[in-house]
C-alpha cells in the first residue's frame, strides 16, 4: 500500500485552492506526547511549532481515539492524523487525516480541523483537496465521505465544487446530527 498522505504528493490542485499544505505524521511518539498534553515534546518529535490548539481538550479527545485505533490496528497508522503545514511559510495550520483505512466497501472518511488563527483563509479547502487527491490515487478506495453538522456553514461551503453528494444523515455521539456527503473516488475533480 502506498502512504495515503505521502508529503511529496500532498499538494492540492491549484485550480481548487491557492493555498498549499504538506503533511507531517502525528502517530507514534508525537501522538503520545499530544495525548499526554506535552506540547514541548510533540514539537520536539515533529520539528514543528505546533500551536496550543493541538493540546486542547477537543484535540486530545481525537488523539485518544487515534492512539487507541493505532494500538488495536497498527496497519491503520498511515491513514490517520497528520499536521497540516502551510507552504512555503511552514506555519502549522491544522490537522487532518482519514478516520481509518478503506472499509470492506472501499469507503474512507475524511476529517480535518483548521486552527482558529488560520481559519477563513483557504486552508480547509487546501487540506480537503490534498486528502481527496490521495484517496483518488489509492486503488482500494472507491468512495470518500465527509460528515458535517447542518449548521456548520463554513464546512458546507468548503466541500462545494469537489463533487460531494448528500447521501443521508447520522447522529454522532460527540457532534450530534451530521449530514453525510460522499463522492466516488473516480469522480473526484482533478483526479
Amino acid at each position: 500500500m502506498t502512504d495515503p498522505l505521502d508529503t511529496s504528493a500532498a499538494r492540492p490542485s491549484s485550480a481548487r485552492s491557492e493555498r498549499q499544505v504538506r503533511w507531517v505524521h502525528l502517530v507514534g511518539r508525537p501522538l503520545g506526547a499530544l495525548l499526554a498534553g506535552d506540547l514541548a515534546e510533540a514539537r520536539r518529535q515533529t520539528g514543528l511549532d505546533l500551536p496550543e490548539f493541538f493540546v486542547s481538550d477537543r484535540a486530545r479527545g481525537l488523539w485518544r481515539r487515534r492512539f487507541d485505533q493505532v494500538t488495536a490496528e497498527p496497519e491503520s497508522a498511515p491513514w490517520l492524523a497528520r499536521a497540516a503545514v502551510s507552504e512555503p511559510d511552514g506555519a502549522v495550520v491544522g490537522y487532518a487525516g482519514f478516520h481509518g483505512p478503506p472499509d470492506e466497501s472501499g469507503m474512507v472518511e475524511i476529517g480535518y480541523t483548521v486552527v482558529p488563527e488560520a481559519r477563513r483563509r483557504g486552508y480547509a479547502r487546501a487540506m480537503l483537496a490534498s486528502l481527496l487527491e490521495r484517496a483518488a490515487h489509492e486503488p482500494d478506495v472507491s468512495t470518500v465521505r465527509v460528515t458535517i453538522s447542518p449548521d456548520n456553514a463554513a464546512s458546507l461551503a468548503t466541500i462545494q465544487g469537489f463533487g460531494f453528494v448528500e447521501t443521508g444523515e447520522q447522529m454522532d455521539e460527540e457532534d450530534g446530527l451530521e449530514i453525510i456527503f460522499e463522492v466516488p473516488a473516480d469522480h473526484i475533480p482533478g483526479s
